[in-house]
C-alpha cells in the first residue's frame, strides 16, 4: 500500500484550506488502484505522482472518478515535494498538458504554486445558463452584469455565475444528483458562484456534484480560470485577485491568483498548505 500523506491546500493560516490526499510513488499505480485509494481517502481530490524524466507525472482521482486538473491537488503536491526534496520547481505531466508547481518552506509552513494549463474563455450558453439558475434557485436578476456567465477553462471546464449579492452566495443550495448529472452532461468540473467584494477581492463557492462532493472548500483549477476570464474580460485585477472560500463550510481558504497580460497564457495560484492527520 503506498504512503498516503493529506494535505490541507490554500488554508487561512494554520485553518482551513482544502484537504487533498497525495501519493508519491516511484511508479503510478494502475488506475483501478488509484481511484480505489482515492474513493477510500475520501477527500475530493487525491493526486499521483511518479518520477518521469526530468519532471513528475500527475494524476488525479476523486472518489468517483479521474479528472484532468485539479489545482488544490497540485498545491498539496507541491509541499509534499518541497518537504522531501526541498524548495523548488518541480515540471508535472498531467494527463493533457505540461505544467509546474512551486513549493517551498515560509516559517514553519509550506507554501506552493501551480502554473494552470493555458485559460480560455467563452460566454455561457443560454440552455446551460438556464439549467444552472433553475439547479441553484437564481434568477437572471441575481447575476452581476459587470461579470457575464461564461465557461471559464484552466485545464478543466468550470461555469462561472458571479452574483450581486453576498447573501444568495452564502446561500448557496442544490440537488447533488441533479448537479451530477447536469455538470457530466455539460462537461463540467465544478460550477463556480462567485461574489465581487472589490475588483482584486473575490468571495466564491465552486459546487463540486460531479467529483460526488457538494462543494470544494478551495478549488485551484477555478481559481486559475477565473483569473484568465478577467484578463479575457478586461477586469480592473491589476495584475492579481484574491480569492475568500471555504467561509460558508467553516474551512476557510485564501487563493492568490497572479494574471499576466498575455490572453491564454498560465495563471500562477499560491497559498499555504499545511498537514493533517491521518
Amino acid at each position: 500500500m503506498p504512503t498516503i500523506q493529506r494535505i490541507s491546500a490554500f488554508s487561512d493560516g494554520n485553518v482551513g484550506g482544502n484537504p487533498a490526499g497525495v501519493v508519491i510513488a516511484e511508479e503510478l499505480p494502475d488506475a483501478a488502484t488509484m481511484q480505489r485509494i482515492a474513493a477510500d481517502v475520501g477527500y475530493s481530490e487525491t493526486a499521483f505522482a511518479a518520477p518521469d524524466a526530468d519532471g513528475w507525472r500527475v494524476r488525479y482521482f476523486s472518489p468517483l472518478a479521474e479528472v484532468p486538473f485539479c489545482g488544490h491537488a497540485t498545491v498539496a503536491l507541491g509541499a509534499a515535494l518541497a518537504k522531501s526534496k526541498g524548495d523548488g520547481v518541480f515540471p508535472l505531466q498531467t494527463n493533457h498538458a505540461r505544467i509546474s508547481v512551486q513549493g517551498w518552506r515560509d516559517g514553519d509552513q509550506l507554501r506552493a504554486a501551480l502554473q494552470s494549463p493555458p485559460t480560455r474563455s467563452e460566454p455561457a450558453s443560454p440552455g446551460l445558463l438556464a439549467s444552472a439558475l433553475e439547479l441553484f434557485g437564481l434568477t437572471p436578476g441575481d447575476l452581476d452584469p459587470r461579470l457575464p456567465p461564461a465557461r471559464i477553462h484552466a485545464g478543466a471546464d468550470h461555469l462561472l455565475l458571479a452574483l450581486r449579492d453576498p447573501a444568495k452566495l452564502s446561500a448557496m443550495a442544490y440537488d447533488l444528483e441533479a448537479g451530477r448529472l447536469l455538470m457530466e452532461d455539460a462537461a463540467l468540473l465544478t460550477i463556480a458562484l462567485v461574489v465581487a467584494e472589490t475588483p482584486r477581492r473575490f468571495h466564491a463557492r465552486n459546487a463540486f456534484a460531479v467529483g460526488g462532493v457538494f462543494e470544494d472548500p478551495a478549488t485551484g483549477a477555478a481559481a486559475a480560470a477565473l483569473g484568465g476570464y478577467l484578463r479575457d474580460l478586461g477586469w480592473p485585477h491589476g495584475g492579481a485577485v484574491e480569492i475568500v472560500q471555504g467561509v460558508d463550510m467553516g474551512l476557510p481558504s485564501r487563493l492568490h491568483v497572479e494574471i499576466g497580460p498575455e490572453p491564454g497564457a498560465s495563471i500562477r495560484v499560491s497559498g499555504a498548505t499545511r498537514p493533517l492527520a491521518g
